[in-house]
């Protein structure tokens, strides 16, 4: 079948990659344009771009889709199909209707729960007990087209955004190559009910709330690793949470309980946080007994509740 994908980071190659080796002709690959990472600020490609280069895929980076010239650029190609991971920018109606069979997204979600940019870290943040991938049949609106084929995943007591992007994105590679093999696939409306939205991950959103209960902050540890990451301060310093566990214990909220050469145990709005593995700004990721080390803390101090 003759493709179009689109796509930009990680999660989107796995599918570019999945599509190549199951003999699709990938005519153009779309991603969004270099942006500037690292120390040095210097233009870093996109994974997708990477990938299609690799394999001698044609790209094209348009900062928009809603203007004519794009469209012609896309039309141009005479696609079947496009398949769209995560690319980051809006598809109009005009450039949906291009290929002969629309356009497909893969979503990392159980749809209609969690439209939008952010689906896996709001899962993992809400406590659900599963999450899975849709692939959807696109239209202008946000993740409101109709389910071709959908696969479901525990969320397990470990995981992190990390862990669950991963299996997902193995999961929607697999899933959209089984999508391609059997279009024209039956289109499953989306229920009206159930409809949640995973808005985009402000960075102001890792910080810690020493008032909501351990199990909300465990979780909320999860869910921004690895990005932005959880962040706390102590005594005017910026301390990233990396790994923690929810345990009994009671008292002020962000005092210091108990510490020993595996955890720091902080008091919560509700029973205890034990740390093991936190980081403080520009240093290393640490086990607790290698952070004690150079940043002695001792019981009764306190992290800075916010309000």
């Amino acid at each position: 079948m003759r493709v179009i994908f689109a796509g930009t980071p990680e999660f989107a190659a796995h599918a570019l990659q999945a599509i190549v080796t199951a003999g699709h002709d990938v005519a153009l690959v779309l991603t969004q344009p270099d942006r500037p990472a690292g120390r040095g600020m210097a233009l870093q490609p996109s994974p997708v771009k990477r990938l299609a280069l690799e394999r001698g895929i044609e790209v094209f980076q348009p900062p928009t889709l809603k203007d004519a010239a794009a469209q012609d650029r896309v039309a141009a190609v005479h696609a079947e199909i496009m398949v769209v991971a995560a690319y980051g920018l809006i598809l109009p109606q005009s450039a949906l209707d291009l290929p002969r069979l629309g356009c497909i997204n893969i979503h990392a979600s159980l749809l209609p729960r969690w439209r939008g940019a952010a689906p896996i870290q709001r899962a993992l943040l809400a406590g659900d007990d599963q999450t899975g991938v849709s692939i959807m049949q696109m239209e202008a609106g946000l993740d409101s087209g109709p389910v071709l084929l959908s696969a479901a995943t525990a969320i397990n007591a470990d995981d992190t955004a990390a862990t669950l992007h991963d299996r997902l994105a193995e999961i929607g590679a697999r899933l959209v190559v089984d999508a391609l093999a059997r279009l024209p696939l039956p289109a499953r409306p989306q229920p009206a009910e159930g409809v949640t939205y995973a808005h985009k991950i402000d960075k102001a959103e890792a910080v810690i709330d020493w008032s909501k209960s351990a199990h909300e902050l465990e979780r909320h540890i999860r869910g921004f690793n690895p990005f932005p990451g959880a962040q706390a301060q102590f005594a005017g310093q910026t301390v990233k949470i990396w790994r923690a566990a929810p345990v009994a214990g009671g008292g002020e909220k962000g005092r210091i309980l108990h510490v020993d050469r595996n955890s720091i145990v902080v008091a919560c709005g509700s029973g205890a946080l034990a740390i093991s593995e936190l980081q403080k700004a520009g240093g290393k990721r640490l086990a607790v007994r290698e952070f004690l080390a150079g940043h002695p803390l001792k019981v009764g101090d306190n992290f800075t509740v916010t309000t």
